[in-house]
């Protein structure tokens, strides 16, 4: 009998009872995992008003008791992360050890959000006024909701839950309805940890879900990764709504090579970003402007390295595993298609790659195109594929020019020995995640996620202090006693 996702609701697995549904397929092999059907609104209903009766007493917990189930859920993570990561190369078709990063920066974020009895305290000014003394103090706001993406299942979640609940909030994870197993398992951990009924709690479904939980009257926040046409619907629906929202949206990545770069090492990160996850990633660089004199050398460089990875079912011994469906394969392969047509020169072809054993699945090489002039599809619109398109420039200021005209504003990496590259650069590239000799500008748990731009909808972003002031509000206390 194939598994059935089920919603966590008021600590107790329970049954959706939606009309519409879908299968979970492996993307490496094209066998059903298990059988998934949508959320009702009454499943909606249930799960916000467990977590506002939940909400009731949590706020009012104490923050160090708020902690400890988090010291242990950051244990169990750690315990069954080699579990966890098999789950998710199953689901979404990446390697193990990408599973293996991928939840080892989720497993940060609990870390950070454990330092919560220091992160969210306020200030306080004796004195402030003649006699009147003064204090900042944060207070939790209700029940929060998440709609997290495919391509990261197993780290975006742990972006907002941990900080929610430790702030003092309920939480409603709504996560992809492509791989929701390795959230299963997770809340299986949550379960195990020991919080409170009611105050984290899991909905399944698509986009009526979504909906409805962006609307809900019981929602007094809602956090979303994804494409940026339905992060700005979440973002003015649910502001609409009067919700506090924070929505990160699409990208498209740009890297800059210049001539005193080491070439080798930068076409080695430049390729890891790109196609890391099959390029399924808002962090992939795969637009990549190298200064004239090494254009040449550097796309030799990266075709060779190109040609040497190895594409297969990720719990193998590859480099790069599966594309999510074969909806989302074909439209890869579209993008590449329309690079050929407008004019691309085709560097290295992945379309034609096989993998034995696996005739089913989605899959698909690197491909890297040369001479990619600014207005081709491939160089403006995110294609969240294994695809990487060069073009040439003879100035830096040229370079930094074509990056910042891109309507998108999330990362950008260059690689230089100049430090007075690296200075421009970081005044005046307008991406919120910036990198030098790094191929991915991905930040640490203690900072917050950048994004500018159509990248990002809201004021404060994910991760960080960021979620504190997204998570509270502040109250203005203030004291006076003449007598004292």
């Amino acid at each position: 009998m194939t598994q059935q996702i089920q919603n966590y609701v008021a600590g107790e697995w329970v049954d959706t009872t939606g009309d519409d549904g879908e299968p979970i397929v492996n993307p490496a092999t094209g066998d059903t995992l298990a059988g998934l059907t949508y959320s009702s609104s009454d499943d909606v209903d249930r799960a916000v008003a467990a977590g506002n009766e939940a909400f009731e007493s949590w706020k009012d917990t104490a923050v160090e008791e708020r902690i400890q189930p988090l010291f242990r859920f950051k244990q169990l993570l750690e315990e069954q992360q080699e579990e966890l990561a098999e789950i998710l190369v199953t689901e979404h078709g990446k390697t193990k050890q990408e599973a293996m990063g991928e939840l080892r920066r989720g497993i940060e974020n609990v870390e950070v959000a454990c330092g919560i009895p220091s992160m969210m305290q306020g200030g306080h000014l004796p004195d402030a006024a003649p006699d009147i003394d003064e204090t900042a103090v944060r207070k939790p706001l209700g029940t929060f909701v998440a709609i997290t993406p495919f391509n990261f299942p197993g780290m975006i979640p742990l972006w907002f839950l941990p900080y929610a609940v430790a702030t003092g909030n309920a939480f409603v994870l709504k996560p992809s309805e492509r791989d929701p197993l390795v959230i299963q398992q997770m809340f299986e951990l949550i379960d195990e940890a020991g919080f409170p009924d009611g105050v984290i709690n899991l909905v399944n479904g698509s986009v009526d879900t979504v909906n409805s939980l962006i609307t809900h009257e019981g929602v007094a926040g809602v956090s979303f990764v994804g494409s940026t046409p339905v992060a700005e619907h979440i973002y003015e629906t649910a502001a609409a709504a009067g919700k506090r929202v924070q929505a990160q949206g699409g990208a498209k990545n740009h890297v800059i090579v210049s001539d005193s770069a080491d070439i080798e090492f930068a076409a080695e990160k430049t390729l890891s970003s790109a196609c890391a996850c099959a390029g399924e990633r808002c962090l992939a660089n795969d637009v990549v402007l190298v200064e004239e004199s090494v254009y040449d050398e550097f796309a030799e460089e990266l075709t060779a390295q190109a040609n040497e990875m190895t594409v297969g079912y990720g719990l193998d011994d590859v480099d790069m595993g599966a594309l999510i469906t074969p909806e989302h394969e074909s439209r890869v392969r579209d993008f590449i298609d329309g690079a050929l047509d407008e004019g691309a020169t085709l560097l290295q072809d992945g379309r034609d790659v096989s993998v034995d054993g696996y005739p089913d699945g989605n899959f698909l090489g690197p491909t890297i195109f040369g001479d990619v002039e600014e207005e081709f599809a491939i160089s403006r619109e995110e294609v969240f594929g294994p695809i990487v398109a060069l073009a040439s420039y003879d100035t830096f200021e040229k370079a930094i020019a074509r990056l910042n005209r891109s309507e998108f504003g999330n990362a950008a990496s260059l690689f230089t020995e100049r430090g007075a590259e690296a200075r421009t650069f970081r005044h005046d590239a307008e991406a919120g995640n910036l990198a030098v000799n790094a191929g991915t500008a991905a930040p640490m748990a203690f900072f917050h996620f950048g994004g500018r731009k159509a990248s990002f909808f809201g004021d404060l972003h994910a991760q960080a202090d960021d979620m504190i002031r997204f998570y509270t509000d502040e109250t203005i206390y203030i004291e006076r006693w003449p007598s004292a």
